[in-house]
């Protein structure tokens, strides 16, 4: 409770955000962020929310953290919003709204349970490794090694408990199985998909247990719940947009919905308000625990290993993040497929190194969607000429990246504060990933006529007002003053 009495303690992190600005741009980052995920598959793309989602939170509420800091709060966020890629979940929006099922409300139930339990667990991961970040609670490198070390496993348990049998040939499958069943659509000739989500519901629980309960970090344990809520209600009521179009093709048969629906792109829509409700809730669920940020000490040992070995460890995470995104080597793609052992090096590097968090807002997080734009503008649609594509889709975007990673990495500016830190980031990737995006949507200009507009017209109006928003928040947001509140009661 805030209060001007005797007995104050001072929560060093906390800074008095309006709720609906905290809100409305954590929305729209992860609205525009979600939604350009979607051109650029499950895990890596998903960190593009997870950079611009955690720039603003850290901006708002962390506005005495240092550079480092807050570099590492970011990235952290970034590396664990990428865990629940793993999980197939096409064939389960599939339940709620292919035409073989519409009208089968059961389906659509049970599509919209697994929804909210898949999109609870994709967030909740992102939402207990903000908590960790920000919370006050210090983890050392090997303490989060042992912490991966269990979630590996726990993995590897839920899968067999939750996911298993799986054996399609003999239709054998899961007693609680979310993607497309002959129950749903019997003698149909179905591919039914391997299933991970009982593997990272154990993985998140273990994360839930060992900072809530071993470490009682209560912000992690409050907001791996919200993250869990923000994460189930974004994917599943984002859905029954798509749904609710579906089920209703008689709303869109003339007048203006009919002249829209001929531009929209229903899945994308999809996606873009999964991130708008779960930034939302993120961003509620951080506010309404703020007492509980508190300012890490700004120590210069708290960085573990030596440049040469960031360098080296950077290289060889690089080839293997290259080699995962574009090349197929089956070992690589069992081991990286996981998600949680993709994302074990960066996150204890994060911890250890100077540079890793840095380097993991910037440069590797953009390295395959600037890759696969190249791929998509040079080589599938030839859009664009190959010198034309790698110099302004990756060469440019990455060097760009890499000096300025480097220039913060600097000790005056590493260990100062860090809020211009969080706005330059803010504003440097929210830019560089919606004109990526502009060019994989083929250019769509907003102001050409309405007969040429494309599916991704919308969309890419929806982003342009969000690149704007975040860009103007970052500007005109400046350092709080702290408020003082008694110490909790937990």
């Amino acid at each position: 409770m805030i209060t001007d009495k005797a007995n104050k303690t001072l929560c060093s992190g906390q800074a008095t955000v309006p709720l609906a600005k905290a809100m409305l741009l954590t929305a729209m980052a992860g609205g525009m962020g979600w939604g350009i995920r979607g051109q650029y598959g499950h895990e890596t793309g998903a960190m593009i929310a997870g950079v611009l989602v955690a720039s603003v939170l850290v901006m708002l509420f962390c506005s005495r953290f240092n550079t480092l800091s807050s570099a590492r709060a970011i990235a952290w966020v970034t590396i664990a919003i990428s865990f629940g890629g793993c999980m197939t979940y096409g064939q389960t929006v599939g339940l709620t709204h292919d035409e073989p099922l519409v009208g089968n409300t059961e389906a659509l139930r049970w599509g919209l349970l697994g929804l909210f339990i898949k999109g609870g667990i994709w967030i909740g991961f992102a939402g207990v490794t903000l908590g960790l970040a920000l919370g006050g609670q210090r983890y050392t490198a090997g303490e989060l090694a042992m912490m991966f070390g269990g979630m590996i496993f726990l993995m590897f348990l839920g899968i067999y408990l939750l996911n298993e049998p799986y054996q399609p040939a003999e239709s054998s499958l899961p007693r609680f199985y979310f993607s497309d069943h002959w129950d749903w659509e019997p003698g149909v000739e179905l591919k039914p998909r391997r299933e991970k989500w009982g593997g990272l519901l154990f993985a998140l629980a273990g994360s839930w247990v060992y900072t809530g309960i071993i470490k009682r970090d209560a912000l992690a344990l409050r907001m791996g719940i919200w993250g869990f809520i923000g994460g189930g209600l974004g994917f599943s009521l984002g859905q029954s947009l798509q749904a609710f179009h579906a089920w209703h093709p008689e709303w869109f048969v003339d007048g203006f919905l009919m002249r829209m629906d001929r531009v929209i792109n229903w899945w994308n829509m999809m996606e873009t308000s999964f991130g708008v409700i779960f930034g939302a809730v993120l961003a509620l669920g951080l506010w309404a625990n703020r007492h509980l940020i508190k300012t890490p000490e700004a120590e210069p040992e708290t960085t573990e290993i030596n440049a040469p070995l960031e360098w080296g460890l950077l290289v060889i995470y690089l080839l293997a993040l290259a080699s995962w995104s574009f090349v197929s080597f089956s070992a690589l793609d069992q081991f990286a497929d996981l998600a949680i052992t993709m994302g074990f090096l960066p996150f204890i590097a994060v911890r250890a190194g100077r540079l890793w968090p840095l380097w993991v807002c910037l440069p590797v997080t953009l390295l395959p969607i600037a890759g696969k734009t190249v791929n998509n503008l040079v080589y599938d649609t030839r859009l664009l000429s190959w010198p034309a594509g790698w110099l302004c889709c990756l060469i440019i975007p990455m060097t760009i990246a890499f000096f300025v990673s480097l220039y913060w990495s600097e000790r005056p500016r590493l260990f100062s504060n860090g809020n211009v830190f969080c706005k330059s980031i803010l504003i440097l990737t929210a830019w560089t990933y919606f004109l990526l995006n502009f060019a994989f949507f083929q250019f769509p200009w907003p102001w050409a006529d309405f007969q040429s507009w494309t599916a991704r017209t919308p969309n890419n109006l929806i982003f342009s007002v969000c690149v704007v928003g975040l860009t103007l928040g970052a500007l005109f947001t400046r350092k709080e003053k702290e408020i003082e509140v008694l110490p909790d009661s937990d």
